[in-house]
């Protein structure tokens, strides 16, 4: 038979019955006679029910337990001066059963008054104050303190845990996000130069291998962009991915001007967003907008990076797809603004915020 339930943190209770010994002390020393043992018995056997029960019942039910020790106390006090240690076990387990430090207090006080109303009814010696009362008040306040040390550590581990989850669940949703945009962009060229490779099969085959070449380097690609995903950065960084972002328009037909900050310098964390951006925008623009022209532009303007990228296609709905709102809390976290405005076309423009270390000596036009 277990006297504490599996795995609970009281592993300490068994060791701190022992002091119950101080009841035994009085029939010892009286050569107390059958009766005085029968009794002595009966409120051991009460007691230790009370105690140990204490661990396996409700919170409502734990206060009970306490309270009926200190009926126990009452009982045997004017027949055993160890009735004491009902009391004293009562201000110690109260604490930790209790939810709050208030609580603690309650219970605490309510002890000692009941200690106080049997000492005064029972005319009971003043050892019986001392223990019963001094005692109890020590041991009551020193426990309230420790129970409240273990909410506020308890509190911080659930907080600790919640932050772990909540990185978890954000980290989670980073990589679907990334691997939307990565995914998304590459098999959307992917398939555009299939397609083109398959109307030049036959009136240019020189043409179509190449385009089948370029297929299996994009797939390659695709690979590694996965992993990067994965651990979170692009190493080609935003001027790569602008050039991706041009051939894949003109693989689609479209015109393109691309004019961008010849040396403006980005955080990894916002040109990864950007590189980002850059890669969702372009797949929509080739899988939706159905456009003949698109201008991408990246510029320092008034203390920010801007980038626009705009198309002269059809617009497209007004609600927010996923890849467009992953692209918006991206810019979000990072402090920036993304707005979309489908009016004769497409023009999606976000700023992000730049730092001390990003900074640009000039401005480029043309073709990257």
């Amino acid at each position: 038979m277990r006297l504490l339930p599996k795995g609970t943190e009281y592993t300490w209770a068994p060791f701190t019955a022992l002091y119950f010994g101080f009841f035994f002390i009085d029939p010892i020393v009286s050569r107390a006679g059958l009766r005085v043992w029968s009794w002595t018995i009966l409120g051991t056997v009460a007691f230790l029910l009370l105690y140990f029960g204490m661990f396996w019942v409700s919170r409502r039910q734990a206060i009970l337990h306490v309270a009926a020790m200190v009926l126990l106390g009452v009982v045997y006090a004017r027949y055993n001066g160890g009735a004491t240690t009902f009391f004293i076990f009562a201000t110690a387990s109260a604490p930790f059963i209790l939810k709050t430090e208030a609580d603690g207090f309650k219970a605490l006080a309510g002890v000692e008054a009941t200690v106080l109303l049997t000492w005064w009814g029972f005319h009971l010696n003043g050892w019986f104050l001392f223990f019963a009362g001094g005692l109890s008040l020590v041991i009551g306040l020193s426990n309230i303190h420790f129970a409240q040390r273990n909410r506020t550590q308890k509190q911080l581990i659930r907080a600790q845990e919640e932050i772990e989850h909540l990185a978890k669940v954000a980290e989670r949703e980073r990589i679907a996000r990334d691997l939307h945009d990565v995914l998304g962009h590459t098999l959307s060229v992917i398939t555009l130069k299939s397609e083109l490779a398959g109307k030049l099969m036959e009136r240019d085959p020189q043409r179509a291998g190449k385009e089948i070449g370029e297929v299996e380097e994009i797939s390659r690609q695709a690979l590694a962009d996965v992993r990067d995903a994965i651990r979170g950065y692009r190493a080609q960084g935003l001027a790569a991915e602008l050039e991706r972002a041009k051939s894949t328009l003109e693989t689609a037909g479209l015109t393109v001007q691309c004019d961008s900050a010849a040396t403006l310098q980005l955080p990894a964390m916002q040109e990864s967003v950007l590189a980002l951006a850059v890669r969702e925008a372009v797949t929509n623009v080739v899988r939706h907008a159905r456009a003949s022209s698109c201008q991408l532009r990246l510029e320092q303007q008034n203390g920010s990076c801007r980038l626009e990228i705009r198309d002269d296609g059809v617009g497209c709905a007004s609600l927010e797809g996923n890849g467009l709102r992953g692209m918006r809390e991206r810019v979000e976290m990072l402090g920036g603004t993304l707005d979309r405005i489908a009016k004769s076309g497409t023009t999606l423009t976000i700023t992000l915020p730049l730092t001390d270390g990003a900074t640009s000596n000039g401005k480029q036009g043309g073709q990257p």
